[in-house]
């Protein structure tokens, strides 16, 4: 289903990885690398990619199933990643730039709600130039809690100075089942953009617009 006309929402609220910007292969595989050092289990790149991208739905319920207790993964998946290293290869997806450079011309407030951490998250988006785009910037934690819990949407819509219990009409875009389904409990329409075919996430997720690029909207890369 297409949206109609990107700038008829009040704002837009987008993930950051996967969605606006993604890393490039050989730093995942060195992050696995040294997390699977870590924690004394070597990572596949079908088990990196998995967890990298969210491809399986809940990380936690995917690492578990795997037995590996997410708390010890994420504490070494954080202590072995190096922000300098993560922003280097990181880069901007071009139909990403493309719908919020226009957005941002329209006037359209724009946000970011993401999983990833502050400490990653802000040097990707001084490296790449495009902090002036967000007048809302919200990096999960276990006290916000984690899509697709709507406690950091609802942050997120109250920093762009909308209330988040009548936010009126609003979007939140994102590349996995937990964006989509933050925006529906936060009472946004929500976007799937899919990074990824289906048959290599193993599902479809369900979603109020499903594009496989930004570009299909109205206006956008035109």
């Amino acid at each position: 289903m297409p949206v109609d006309d990107p700038e008829s929402y009040d704002f837009w609220l987008f993930d950051l990885d996967g969605t606006l910007v993604d890393a490039e292969w050989t730093y995942t595989r060195a992050v696995f690398d040294r997390v699977g050092d870590r924690i004394g289990r070597r990572f596949t790149d079908r088990e990196a990619e998995v967890i990298w991208h969210g491809l399986g739905g809940a990380r936690d319920e995917q690492l578990r199933a795997w037995g590996i207790d997410p708390d010890t993964f994420w504490t070494a998946f954080h202590d072995v990643e190096d922000p300098a290293a993560r922003a280097e290869a990181t880069y901007l997806h071009d139909d990403a730039a493309d719908l919020v450079s226009a957005l941002v011309d329209a006037g359209v407030p724009v946000g970011v709600v993401t999983h990833c951490q502050e400490f990653l998250a802000d040097p990707v988006v001084d490296r790449l130039g495009v902090e002036g785009w967000f007048d809302a910037f919200v990096s999960c934690t276990p006290e916000l809690g984690w899509k697709p819990d709507p406690r950091p949407v609802y942050h997120a819509i109250e920093r762009l100075g909308f209330d988040p219990a009548d936010p009126g009409h609003g979007v939140l875009a994102g590349d996995g089942a937990s964006d989509v389904g933050a925006a529906w409990n936060a009472g946004l329409d929500g976007v799937h953009v899919e990074r990824h075919s289906p048959a290599r996430r193993g599902r479809c997720v369900l979603a109020d617009h499903r594009v496989s690029t930004f570009d299909e909207l109205p206006g956008v890369g035109t």
